[in-house]
């Protein structure tokens, strides 16, 4: 049930979008005592978003605890997503080291799923109203600044005010096209096509992804025996995919090194993909307004890291903006913060996507990394770490860490060149 609007706001927050941001979000925020509107255009509770790679990267687990989400993803039959990577110097297999800890994980799990359940543990949360088929049309703004949405809703139109609309919208945000916020776009030269399948089995049972350069794919096992398998080839390969997907498809599975025995396993949905999908980043705020998920960054889907990013934008914001959104305090101040942890926590990483995005080969860093942690079990847990986006770019590519991988490939080559007795 929608609450009474008051004569000023009728919420502290207008949320747009209630898929796996927006749910954090709003959840977020009415524990910490912020009234929040969760809109959801479509009607059905259960919908979900389909073109995903269905993978939470570890860096967003401390949001999941904090959600309380994470028994009910292990009871949904959500997957640790370990994982392996091939590269033309062979396999990379982070493991453990033998007196560590283990690593750090996060989840592969259908949105089918996800989504219901993140929906209706925020519709669920004290302080927060689930208000589905309600599409926003428009911004209400008043001194230069966002004080609400206009709506449409299943009885017709209304205004919806509050101290700060979030956009939770995905990548083409209506949110930010009607706050006029600017966006940057990357073009990516790769395209993508996946499918569910059931009974494929993959090595270890973890999760595969194949860097074959330029072109990329991956397999990753999900809740319910369900593995999505993804093909990430270069924009040239175009023509020939349109004319024959499914040939095609099945063709760049078969071709892959220890492919995945896909003709013995059951395809059970169609399969879908996009071939133009550029990287998107906008400030993540501006008066009155803060964008948070694909809405703010939208990244490769190769990386598989839109979820992981989704929620920890969905926390940063919260703890950023938590009191003054309530009226207490500067909030243009804490949207500021708010934007500033964002870009200092993202840009980096973004700017590495979008020029891997050109589907070239690697480069010599990238070579000298990638070649050291396929042969050094401490350089495939340090990729790992970078790969569940634990550690950004600097850290990645530390002094020691390319010294460490120089040692590496020097033995290496020193040992391959060696006189055989």
């Amino acid at each position: 049930m929608t609450k009474p609007e008051s004569a000023v706001h009728a919420y502290d927050v207008v949320i747009s979008g209630a898929g796996l941001a927006g749910s954090a979000a709003a959840i977020l925020l009415a524990r910490r005592g912020v009234r929040v509107a969760l809109l959801e255009r479509r009607s059905d509770p259960e919908a979900y978003k389909v073109l995903c790679t269905h993978s939470i990267t570890a860096n967003a687990y401390p949001v999941l605890d904090e959600l309380g989400l994470v028994p009910a993803l292990e009871k949904a039959g959500a997957v640790r997503n370990e994982a392996r990577w091939h590269t033309r110097w062979g396999w990379i297999e982070p493991r453990a080291a033998a007196a560590g800890p283990p690593l750090p994980y996060g989840y592969n799990i259908r949105r089918s799923t996800l989504d219901p359940l993140i929906r209706s543990r925020a519709a669920e949360t004290p302080g927060v109203d689930l208000l589905l088929g309600h599409q926003v049309t428009g911004l209400v703004r008043e001194a230069g600044r966002t004080v609400g949405v206009r709506a449409s809703a299943p009885q017709g139109e209304r205004e919806i005010r509050a101290r700060l609309v979030v956009g939770a919208d995905g990548k083409d945000s209506a949110v930010a096209k009607f706050a006029d916020v600017p966006v940057r776009q990357h073009e990516n030269t790769r395209f993508a096509y996946l499918a569910h399948f059931r009974n494929l089995p993959l090595p270890g049972g973890i999760a595969q992804t194949w860097f074959l350069e330029p072109d990329m794919a991956y397999a990753f096992p999900n809740d319910d025996g369900v593995t999505v398998m993804a093909v990430v080839p270069d924009k040239e390969r175009l023509p020939a995919f349109r004319d024959d997907l499914e040939g095609s498809f099945l063709a760049f599975v078969r071709a892959l090194p220890e492919a995945p025995p896909i003709d013995s396993a059951e395809r059970i949905t169609k399969i879908i993909g996009t071939i133009d999908h550029p990287l998107r980043s906008r400030k993540a705020s501006a008066p009155g307004v803060a964008l948070i998920g694909d809405a703010a960054l939208t990244g490769d889907p190769l990386w598989g890291v839109g979820c992981g990013w989704a929620l920890e934008s969905a926390r940063w914001l919260t703890e950023a903006v938590a009191s003054t959104a309530t009226g207490r305090g500067d909030l243009d101040k804490a949207l500021a913060t708010y934007a500033r942890t964002h870009r200092r926590r993202l840009t980096a990483h973004q700017t590495l996507a979008a020029d891997f995005a050109k589907a070239r080969p690697f480069n010599p860093v990238e070579r000298l990394m990638f070649s050291a942690a396929a042969r050094d079990e401490s350089l495939a847990r340090h990729m790992h770490l970078f790969a569940s986006r634990l550690i950004g770019p600097l850290r990645f590519l530390n002094p020691a860490a390319v010294a460490k991988a120089a040692s590496v490939n020097l033995k290496h080559r020193r040992a391959a060149t060696a006189p055989t007795r």
